[in-house]
């Protein structure tokens, strides 16, 4: 049975990260990355079978992620680092030169737990798409699962590999879409609407769960009920409803949040609101 109050604590540290990293080199995208805070927490302290030493590439026998959003960065290298991917302490190196944790993730450098560049948006579930038929012709039983934005489900590329994937009854996928209805430009609904994300993945032929983003304990619900659908002949499909800047009251559904960093004033407004764990600062 999973801790809640542990995962709550741990995604709360993550927030914590995150905006300390966006805040030392004032760049970066704090909005989304604490609003998926929880999913990423919840994958990688509940969810995935996964070894984060020695990291393999291959990942052959485990569960794989692809972070198609990789503006999401910020929160996805605390929680590598927090699992045992790498140090804590590089942390502190975010976006700087030569640093192996760029802004958008790259395996360039050889960073641990990352697979691919994931700077251009809409490209991740074409990869993730690839990589579960890959563990299906090898006959690997573990499980793919990827993140993507709202915003996101705007490029073409996205319902390619979303039709493709139903057509090869890819059914050891679960892709999670972060629903915060917010990308750089407005709200998602006014920038381009998306209609239904659930009606269009089912005509697709994919199955469809929702959960709440915001709720540790609704997520994992979620994300339990998405892997029992898992083996159907069909994807499963994670609508996932958070708000950017979930955590800060001030970032809170609020899409300006989305690229730019918290000034020194702001992120010791936004820690205290957070509050300390026992984790500790990086």
């Amino acid at each position: 049975m999973a801790d809640i109050a542990r995962l709550e604590e741990v995604a709360r540290q993550v927030r914590r990260d995150a905006l300390r990293m966006v805040n030392a080199v004032a760049s970066g995208h704090p909005g989304g990355a604490l609003g998926v805070a929880n999913y990423l927490t919840a994958l990688y302290f509940n969810v995935l079978n996964h070894k984060p030493k020695p990291f393999s590439m291959a990942g052959d026998g485990e569960d794989l992620f692809f972070l198609s959003a990789g503006h999401l960065s910020a929160a996805w290298y605390s929680v590598l680092a927090r699992a045992g991917y790498f140090d804590v302490g590089e942390l502190a190196t975010f976006r700087r030169l030569g640093s192996r944790l760029q802004g958008h993730p790259s395996p360039h450098e050889g960073l641990p737990g990352v697979r691919i560049a994931s700077g251009s948006l809409g490209q991740g579930l074409s990869v993730a798409v690839g990589a579960a038929l890959g563990k299906r012709l090898r006959g690997d039983r573990a499980l793919v699962y990827s993140l993507h934005g709202d915003g996101e489900m705007q490029e073409g590329q996205i319902w390619e590999a979303t039709m493709f994937a139903a057509a090869r009854k890819v059914d050891n996928l679960i892709a999670t879409v972060d629903c915060n209805n917010a990308q750089i430009d407005g709200p998602v609904e006014e920038v381009v609407s998306l209609g239904s994300l659930r009606l269009k993945f089912e005509a697709f032929g994919w199955q469809v769960v929702e959960a709440d983003g915001d709720d540790m304990g609704a997520l994992l619900q979620g994300l339990a009920q998405a892997k029992v659908l898992l083996g159907a002949a069909k994807p499963v499909a994670l609508l996932m409803k958070t708000h950017m800047g979930h955590g800060v009251s001030y970032m809170e559904g609020d899409y300006r949040w989305h690229g730019k960093p918290p000034s020194d004033e702001q992120l010791a407004t936004a820690l205290q609101e957070i509050g300390e764990t026992s984790l500790g600062d990086f």
